[in-house]
């Protein structure tokens, strides 16, 4: 019989795989753009729908909530981003700021963590989860929602991009 599984193991090593995942997607999104011979900005801007939001936005809010959901589960700070990036580069190296803070996370800050209480506030709005409801029913939707929006944001623009991709089948680690 196997242990049960711990929050450590469900959050930082999950967030870290998808992201890794992300950054392949958003190559193959930047050697598409080049091989087309158009500005590789143009799909940072690209949207599922009018009222949705971009490429970029949707990586920033990908990066957000796995620093922010680490670092609620852990009790500690979260680094700031500034949303500023512009590039593929920068994004790039927006995902490696976030990766970089994960890695520095010990399973000790994280397990554990299953009833430490955790408030949001969206304006008016505040929810509260204990750490097992916020992980599974906040941060992993939200993660991977926002991924698979910027996935299909890419693969609408043209991308050549299959389930392998978002997956991280055979990315090299």
């Amino acid at each position: 019989m196997s242990a049960p599984l711990s929050m450590y193991p469900a959050s930082v090593p999950v967030f870290i795989r998808t992201l890794q995942n992300l950054v392949h997607v958003l190559k193959k999104g930047q050697a598409h753009a080049a091989a087309n011979e158009y500005a590789p900005e143009l799909l940072l801007q690209a949207r599922l729908a009018p009222d949705m939001l971009p490429l970029v936005r949707q990586v920033q809010i990908a990066t957000d909530m796995v620093k922010n959901g680490s670092a609620r589960l852990a009790g500690i700070d979260a680094p700031k981003f500034a949303d500023d990036e512009t590039t593929f580069e920068e994004l790039h190296a927006r995902i490696e700021r976030a990766i970089e803070f994960m890695r520095s996370l010990q399973p000790e800050q994280i397990d554990g963590s299953e009833t430490r209480g955790i408030s949001l506030n969206f304006g008016p709005t505040r929810l509260d989860y204990d750490g097992r409801a916020y992980l599974l029913d906040f941060v992993l939707p939200n993660l991977f929602f926002h991924v698979s929006i910027a996935y299909a944001i890419l693969r609408q623009s043209g991308v050549r991009l299959g389930k392998l991709d978002y997956m991280g089948a055979g990315i090299e680690r």
